[in-house]
């Protein structure tokens, strides 16, 4: 499958469509057991605590999946990302509620590169905080 999003048709400035992602301390759990990563800081409130954080917060690879998905989406075809890194700056604290937390997400084309390649840069928010830097994706487009 290639890239639905055409080379010639994108230019430096052109902006994805943004979008938001719940996140709630089932989807924790559901992460916790697909990654692994059972760390008592994303389940055990008390232990989150304990450590210093204010609440039990999200995995950072699912906040950086989450992210992403704003880029596969628009490209329609995960295999177009052809490289991906973020910095962590802030963590997605997770309430004990139904509506748990939200992570937002927008992208815009930072650069055009050869080979039909280019520079994303994406920028996640979750309750009005940022929680990813320097996230950047390199997509190859059609």
């Amino acid at each position: 499958m290639a890239a639905r999003i055409a080379y010639d048709d994108v230019e430096v400035g052109t902006e994805l469509p943004p979008a938001g992602f719940p996140v709630t301390r089932a989807t924790l759990v559901r992460y916790a057991g697909a990654s692994g990563d059972f760390n008592p800081i994303h389940w055990n409130e008390r232990f989150a605590r304990e450590v210093g954080l204010p609440d039990v917060i999200a995995h950072g690879m699912f906040t950086m999946a989450s992210a992403i998905r704003v880029v596969t989406d628009w490209a329609g075809d995960p295999g177009a990302v052809v490289e991906y890194g973020v910095r962590f700056t802030k963590p997605v604290v997770v309430p004990n509620d139904d509506e748990g937390a939200r992570v937002e997400v927008t992208g815009k084309v930072a650069a055009k590169l050869d080979d039909n390649l280019v520079r994303v840069d994406l920028v996640a928010t979750s309750a009005g905080q940022k929680v990813l830097g320097m996230s950047r994706a390199v997509v190859r487009l059609g």
